[in-house]
């Protein structure tokens, strides 16, 4: 008689890679029936527990340093619906980026990881062992945050004392970023020094590059700073009013204008050594993820230019003498924005391709370049449907501004 053998364990239905597939799936589903009815007056019950339950999940995916589950959840969801990947984006880059701390016995605090994008152009590129090396400049530009009242007076602001290159921002997750808040909060609440392991590895160095001692560099870098304050501080409420909402965030905008003009110096200070010649263009401060968008759309438009520019003075070509196409282009799945110039008789020129995001507006991206063009002199501009698979724009038409 055969031998009775022993039986094969099972393996698990649920391996640990079946349940990060489980929340990425529901996380999308989520996310397309509540972007659904995001604008609706009032969510059923159900609407309502799910909306806890997703929120629930991205702070779970955060806390165990899930990345694969959020980015794959957004990967998805960009290709199913643009609504829901917008919806999914948001609040994840918000989970990531504040976070609110309920204690017994005390009011509830919000910590935010915000930042300021720079263009600054030099002589030769910026030095990282020359930067904040001025820390009576350093110390200077903290304070200015809320005595320029860009921050309440009440809160708590700090900045790291560091400009971080496009790749040191880039290589930030959204698991690392939700670390690095909660390492701000302890720093900045704590009695006794702590480890912020999370702040500390998010400094990597600059990456290499090669302009000459001579050469006129435009860099991209960033200020990451963390303000703590609570959630009830009037200082942050934003008026219910459409029109009171508009004229609030007016006088923010100009406030900060202000703020740009006030410590320009500081900022040159902190970046380079005294006697260094620097142009520095501040973009507009927001929460981490907007901000490094917003960075990285002007960079990508001031890369796409020189390069314009370049091929206009190398071919001897006039601005105003020159055709350009702007249109959007799908190239390997990525959703591009292109510009084709062309001398009269139809040469091809230059072609130059600018990311486009799927949560970005198609017409204020247009425009926006159309308008960059403008400003070199060029004048024959036409928008395309879009450009097909060879390169050729389609049902092209004179640009008209919206």
């Amino acid at each position: 008689m055969p031998k009775n053998k022993r039986p094969v364990p099972r393996k698990s239905a649920n391996t640990p890679e079946d349940k990060d597939e489980s929340v990425t799936r529901m996380l999308c589903t989520m996310a397309l029936n509540l972007a659904e009815q995001e604008d609706s007056e009032s969510q059923g019950t159900v609407l309502a527990e799910q909306a806890v339950e997703f929120g629930r999940l991205i702070r779970k995916a955060l806390n165990q340093k899930k990345d694969e589950i959020l980015y794959d959840a957004i990967e998805r969801s960009k290709y199913e619906d643009v609504g829901a990947y917008q919806y999914l984006r948001s609040h994840i880059e918000e989970a990531a980026s504040v976070s609110v701390i309920r204690r017994d016995n005390a009011p509830s605090m919000e910590i935010n990881a915000f930042v300021v994008p720079l263009l600054v152009q030099s002589t030769g590129g910026l030095k990282e062992a020359d930067s904040f090396q001025d820390q009576d400049a350093f110390e200077a530009l903290v304070k200015s945050f809320q005595q320029a009242e860009l921050e309440s007076a009440k809160a708590k602001v700090v900045l790291m004392s560091h400009a971080y290159d496009l790749d040191e921002i880039d290589r930030i997750t959204y698991s690392h970023l939700h670390e690095m808040v909660r390492d701000a909060y302890s720093s900045m609440t704590d009695k006794k020094i702590v480890a912020t392991p999370g702040l500390e590895s998010s400094i990597v160095g600059w990456s290499e590059t090669a302009f000459g001692p001579q050469d006129t560099a435009v860099e991209l870098r960033f200020l990451l700073g963390f303000a703590l304050k609570r959630v009830d501080d009037p200082f942050y409420a934003e008026p219910k009013d459409e029109a009171a909402l508009d004229a609030w965030f007016d006088a923010r905008m100009a406030r900060y204008q202000q703020w740009t003009t006030e410590v320009g110096e500081l900022v040159k200070r902190c970046l380079a050594p005294a006697d260094s010649a620097l142009e520095v263009s501040f973009l507009y401060q927001d929460l981490f993820h907007g901000g490094k968008e917003q960075g990285m759309s002007e960079y990508a438009m001031l890369q796409m230019m020189s390069g314009i520019n370049h091929a206009l003075a190398e071919n001897k070509v006039d601005a105003g003498d020159v055709s350009v196409v702007v249109g959007p282009a799908d190239e390997h799945g990525e959703m591009l924005l292109r510009v084709n110039v062309s001398t009269a008789n139809g040469q091809l020129l230059h072609s130059a391709d600018k990311p486009l995001d799927l949560a970005a507006d198609l017409q204020d991206e247009v425009d926006d370049i159309c308008d960059a063009l403008a400003t070199i002199g060029v004048t024959q501009l036409s928008v395309a449907l879009k450009f097909d698979a060879k390169g050729q724009p389609l049902e092209a038409q004179p640009y008209a501004p919206a």
